[in-house]
């Protein structure tokens, strides 16, 4: 997608409630690996699945509608009765396995325990048993006189969530990310101090590759904030951490990879230094280029491009809402400094996109260097609304459609999105309303 506006929503929100606490406020949201399918989980444990409808003739705008397509409670609320802790039942992560054969698979995570789904679809039903009758109950075999074929005979679609698999016990501390493997049998999740290496088919047990909590929790300088595997590479892992820092790890030179094989570090400029700069710092999520080249690390005011083969500075750096630089003090007061925005690439790697405040979302082309700043709102999200492009003033003039920072809300945050493996298609979460918006003037440009 060009970091242009012509964007179309598809879906409009599901819930007409504007809400910014409950149970629906959504927590994650995935495509599939071929974007037909997109998930999305919330605060209350539920994951709602979306499918791609397919393109229509008639209704040229028709093509690309995303339709509930099935919705399960994946996590219940539990307590811990050894701390004497709650464990929400929120969704912190979603991720889908690639498909091996003709059922979806996913893996969802709370806090603690990590939970592999199966996503079947029945749309025939066997009739015809010689041994039971219609109600499936079973006959008198004295009443069997004659043999018969069972037909399969087409019934309404029916979308079965089975759970297959729970990885539990891994984690002390709140898991903060998973991650599938390459190799599509592995995977890893991470929690503020540890990362651990399960097999997808092992439930009881699990490989600690990095351990960072120092033997006394005074000493505890820095929390991994978010990991994710290299694309092609199974032997490699990013992790990043509350100290702004990106490490990558190389699971063949030893079992723990407490000792990375790169340091991605930017050398702090003393002159901007303040007390908020190691929050501010903090990189909230890293993703992968699908080339597996670079890496997009996202904090607090920025989102960074780096390559992998070059470990003293970012190559890129964007400024998500530097107009908050002046702000931070009265955003370290109402918490919203410790929010944790996450970043996606487009398909093709040459566009970037990330969430900011007042519903906004950032783009920043790679090529063209141009970026625009668009709203998910109920306005935007009527069938071919074109989304227009949101400026924010600091003071002095005004242009009509500006806003100022003054008059941002701050409770309205884009903090989860995501984009089509393949087209130009993303999907934003605002608080309890999902948006989707597809670029219909370049479909065929990433």
């Amino acid at each position: 997608m060009q970091a242009s506006p012509h964007c179309h929503a598809l879906v409009s929100p599901p819930s007409s409630e504007e809400s910014t606490s409950g149970a629906d406020i959504i927590s994650t949201a995935e495509f599939n690996h071929t974007g037909d399918l997109l998930a999305t989980g919330d605060k209350g444990g539920r994951v709602v699945i979306f499918q791609r409808e397919p393109e229509s003739k008639s209704e040229p705008y028709g093509q690309g509608e995303y339709n509930v397509y099935s919705t399960f409670q994946s996590h219940e609320p539990e307590f811990d009765y050894l701390k004497s802790l709650e464990i929400e039942e929120k969704i912190n992560k979603i991720k889908w396995l690639p498909k091996q054969n003709a059922a979806h698979a996913l893996l969802s995570t709370n806090d603690k325990t990590i939970k592999l789904w199966k996503i079947t679809e029945r749309d025939k039903r066997p009739e015809g048993y010689n041994l039971k009758d219609e109600e499936g109950k079973l006959k008198d075999l004295s009443t069997v006189t004659s043999l018969q074929v069972p037909v399969l005979k087409p019934m309404d679609l029916m979308v079965e969530v089975s759970p297959r698999r729970i990885f539990a016990n891994g984690h002390t501390y709140h898991v903060n990310s998973i991650s599938v493997n390459s190799d599509c049998e592995t995977y890893m999740s991470a929690d503020d101090l540890r990362i651990n290496l399960w097999h997808l088919a092992i439930t009881d047990r699990s490989f600690n590759i990095v351990d960072i909590k120092p033997a006394n929790m005074e000493d505890l300088t820095e929390v991994i904030t978010a990991s994710e595997f290299h694309p092609l590479h199974c032997n490699l892992f990013v992790y990043s951490s509350s100290k702004g820092s990106l490490r990558l790890c190389d699971m063949r030179a030893s079992a723990l990879c407490d000792k990375h094989s790169k340091l991605y570090e930017e050398p702090e400029d003393p002159c901007s230094r303040s007390f908020f700069s190691e929050i501010i710092s903090s990189v909230s999520d890293v993703k992968f280029s699908h080339s597996g080249r670079y890496m997009l690390a996202r904090d607090y005011l920025t989102v960074k491009v780096w390559d992998l083969n070059m470990e003293t500075r970012p190559i890129e750096t964007y400024q998500v809402h530097d107009y908050l630089r002046s702000k931070l003090c009265s955003l370290y007061e109402n918490d919203c400094i410790f929010d944790k925005f996450e970043c996606a690439w487009n398909g093709s790697d040459s566009v970037i996109m990330t969430g900011a405040y007042n519903n906004f979302f950032r783009m920043f082309d790679r090529n063209t260097k141009r970026d625009v700043t668009l709203e998910a709102s109920r306005e935007s999200s009527k069938p071919r609304a074109v989304l227009k492009p949101r400026r924010v003033c600091m003071g002095g003039k005004r242009r009509k459609d500006d806003i100022s920072v003054d008059s941002l809300d701050f409770t309205k945050k884009i903090l989860h999105t995501a984009w089509h493996p393949t087209e130009n298609i993303i999907a934003i979460a605002a608080t309890n309303n999902l948006y989707i918006f597809q670029d219909k003037m370049n479909s065929d440009m990433h």
